[in-house]
C-alpha cells in the first residue's frame, strides 16, 4: 500500500522533502499558502531594472553536499556554476588593494602554507590561531573562541563568519561558526568551489522541483494555507485549509516546513528563535565590466560581495538591521558608488532595485541557537522542516536541505517501525 505524506510549505526544505519522500515512492501532496514556490529562495520580474532578479544573491560551496545532491536530484546540477577552482578575488574599497584567495583543489587546506595563494600579510600562526574554533560549542561566543581582530581577521574570517551567521561574528554562536569552517576552509579547495545559479534560484532549484513532482504525480495547491490540526490519539488527524479539510489516515504522515512564526501558531509551546537580523540585496541594469568576476568579496566599504550577472550587478550587504529605514535611493546611490569602485567602472545610478528582507535569517547567537527545535514533535506523525530548526548550521540553503531531507528519513522511518 501507497503511503501519503502531506508537506506544508514549498520553500526549499518543503520541496527536498518531498522530492526525497516521491522517489521513496510515497503518494505526496504539497500545500502552499502563497501563490509561488521557493519561500525566501526564489526569482521574479523586475519592472525597475526589467529583469529577472533573485530576492536574495545565495551563493552555494561545492562542498554543500546536500545541496548540490538536490540540484542533482531535480536534474539541475549544471545550473550551479562557478570557477573550476576554489578561486575567491577581494578588493579593499579603504586601501585599493586587491588580491585572490586560491584554496587549490585538494581535500586539505595546504593554501595556507603557500604565501602567494594565502591572504596577503598573512601567516600560518595567523591561521593555527582560528583553530580553537572548530570544534566549539554552540554555546561558545566566536569572540571567545578566536581573536576577531587583525590582518586575517578583517580579510577573510570576518566577511566568511558575516555572511554565514548574518550577525556581527564576536557575537555570533561558536558553535554554528566552527561547523562553517570545518566544511569549508577546513575541508581544502575541493568542498570550496563557490557556485551560483546564474539563470536564477528559482530556474535551478525550486521550477525543476516543481514540475518533477507533478511529473510523477504529485499533488500540489497554491493559495492552500494550513489554519489548524485536529489531533487525535497523540498524532494528527485531519488539516484545517480554511474552507477545506484533508483527512490524514492510519500511516500517513506530515512535514511542516513553514517559517517559525506560523510553525509556533500551529504548535502552542514549540520553541522556536525569537530574533532576526535583516539582509539588503542590491540590483543594478548594468553590463558587467569585461573581466568581472562572478563573486567579487568586497571589504572596506559598505557592500560585502560583488555578484557579476548578464546584463546586472548585484550585491549582498549582511547584518542589515542599520539599512532597513535608509532612504532607497541615498542607499542605492551608496551601494553604487562601492560597485564603481569594486568593479573599477563609472557612470550615473543606473536602474535598481532594493530588496531588504527585514527578518531574513534568525539571529545566530547562541542564544537564539538554543531556542531552535529538532524535527520531531510531539505528535508522531508530524515532523518540522526549515533552516531554522536544529540544523547544525546557520540559516543556510545546505541548512533547509539538511533539514527537509531529515525530516523525509524520519517519515520513512516510521513507515518501518
Amino acid at each position: 500500500m501507497q503511503n501519503t505524506v502531506h508537506i506544508i510549505g514549498a520553500g526549499i526544505s518543503g520541496l527536498s522533502a518531498a522530492v526525497r519522500l516521491m522517489n521513496a515512492n510515497y503518494r505526496v501532496h504539497l500545500h502552499e499558502a502563497t501563490q509561488q514556490a521557493g519561500g525566501r529562495c526564489r526569482s521574479y520580474f523586475d519592472a525597475a531594472t526589467n529583469l529577472m532578479i533573485d530576492n536574495g544573491n545565495h551563493l552555494l560551496l561545492s562542498g554543500n553536499r546536500a545541496a548540490v545532491e538536490y540540484a542533482r536530484s531535480i536534474g539541475t546540477e549544471a545550473g550551479l556554476v562557478g570557477p573550476k577552482r576554489a578561486q575567491f578575488p577581494f578588493v579593499d574599497l579603504a586601501t585599493g588593494q586587491r588580491w585572490q584567495l586560491d584554496l587549490g583543489e585538494s581535500r586539505l587546506p595546504l593554501w595556507i602554507f603557500d604565501e602567494a595563494r594565502r591572504v596577503p600579510d598573512t601567516g600560518v600562526l595567523d591561521y593555527l590561531a582560528l583553530m580553537p574554533l572548530i570544534w566549539s560549542a554552540q554555546s561558545k561566543l566566536v569572540g571567545d573562541a578566536i581573536p576577531c581582530e587583525g590582518t586575517l581577521y578583517q580579510r577573510l574570517v570576518q566577511p566568511l563568519l558575516l555572511a554565514a551567521l548574518n550577525v556581527d561574528p564576536p557575537e555570533g554562536s561558536a558553535g554554528l561558526a566552527g561547523a562553517v569552517v570545518r566544511e569549508t576552509l577546513l575541508a581544502g579547495g575541493q568542498a570550496c568551489r563557490p557556485l551560483i545559479a546564474r539563470d536564477g534560484l528559482s530556474a535551478v532549484l525550486v521550477e525543476p522541483a516543481i514540475k518533477l513532482l507533478q511529473d510523477k504525480g504529485a499533488s500540489i495547491s497554491f493559495g492552500h494555507e494550513l489554519r489548524e490540526f485536529v489531533v487525535a490519539a497523540g498524532r494528527l488527524g485531519e488539516l484545517k485549509f480554511g474552507d477545506d479539510s484533508v483527512a490524514v489516515q492510519p500511516g500517513d504522515a506530515v512535514v511542516l516546513a513553514v517559517p517559525p512564526r506560523p510553525a509556533a501558531a500551529m504548535l502552542p509551546g514549540l520553541k522556536t528563535p525569537t530574533k532576526y537580523r535583516a539582509i539588503v540585496n542590491a540590483h543594478f541594469r548594468f553590463d558587467p565590466p569585461k573581466g568581472q568576476p562572478a563573486i567579487l568579496g568586497v571589504v572596506g566599504g559598505l557592500v560585502e560581495w560583488l555578484f557579476a550577472f548578464p546584463q546586472r550587478l548585484s550585491v549582498t550587504i549582511s547584518n542589515a538591521d542599520r539599512l532597513v529605514d535608509m532612504p532607497r535611493e541615498e542607499l542605492a546611490q551608496a551601494i553604487w558608488r562601492d560597485i564603481c569602485k569594486a568593479a573599477g567602472v563609472e557612470g550615473e545610478l543606473p536602474p535598481w532595485q532594493i530588496v531588504r528582507e527585514r527578518r531574513a535569517t534568525f539571529e545566530a547567537t547562541p542564544e537564539q541557537n538554543a531556542q531552535r527545535p529538532g524535527p520531531v514533535t510531539a505528535y508522531k506523525n508530524l515532523f518540522l522542516a526549515g533552516d531554522w530548526t536544529d540544523t547544525g548550521l546557520p540559516a543556510t540553503i545546505e541548512g533547509s536541505v539538511r533539514s527537509g531531507n531529515r525530516a523525509a528519513d524520519l517519515v520513512l522511518a516510521m513507515r518501518k517501525a
